[in-house]
């Protein structure tokens, strides 16, 4: 390169960087907080409400006496089940009312790991429930991976109409019997 390319390419840089000049800098004012006395106590009383909501959660809990696929499990009465129509899996509107609630307190304990069981009334077929258990189940995990709930916290099983939670033999029982049935797994 030459001595006269050389001084051209500097002043060509020089040029581009007088052109560009350097970036101003932005001033923001933040405007001083104004807390409400309403605000003030609600911030105060987070701490203790989150310590009283893992107490109910942690007293809640009872352990399962046989093993689930995923190692031992616990019930806990504040995760509630959701129920669904006759040879369906969809999601009803007052299901999906309480699983939101099941979301939100699965956010809050960011570290618990749940099992969905799907499963059936003692209509039709073993083989016919267990994929219609299923479906249930994973229709219910996606529907609590779709409010935020990351899909590596949730397993499922299907035990289709072998695990009746009531075992009589009309409308009613059955009803109760179509259901998806959240519990906590811990390994």
């Amino acid at each position: 390169m030459s001595k006269k390319s050389l001084v051209i390419t500097i002043l060509i840089l020089c040029m581009g960087l007088i052109m560009m000049g350097c970036p101003k800098k932005t001033v923001v004012k933040e405007e001083p907080s104004v807390k409400t006395e309403e605000a003030a106590k609600s911030e105060a009383k987070s701490p203790a409400k989150e310590t009283t909501t893992r107490e109910q959660f942690e007293k809640s809990l009872v352990a399962e006496k046989s093993p689930g696929i995923e190692g031992q499990v616990f019930e806990s009465s504040m995760l509630k089940d959701i129920h669904f129509n006759f040879d369906k899996y969809d999601i009803r509107p007052e299901d999906a009312a309480i699983l939101k609630e099941n979301a939100a307190l699965l956010k809050k304990f960011s570290n618990v790991k749940v099992q969905i069981e799907g499963h059936c009334d003692e209509r039709g077929t073993v083989e016919y429930n267990l994929a219609l258990g299923e479906r249930r189940a994973n229709k219910t995990k996606d529907f609590l991976v779709s409010l935020g709930i990351s899909a590596v916290r949730i397993s499922t099983i299907s035990y289709g109409k072998e695990r009746p939670l009531d075992p009589g033999y009309n409308e009613e029982a059955w009803a109760k019997n179509r259901r998806a049935h959240t519990i906590i797994t811990a390994k």
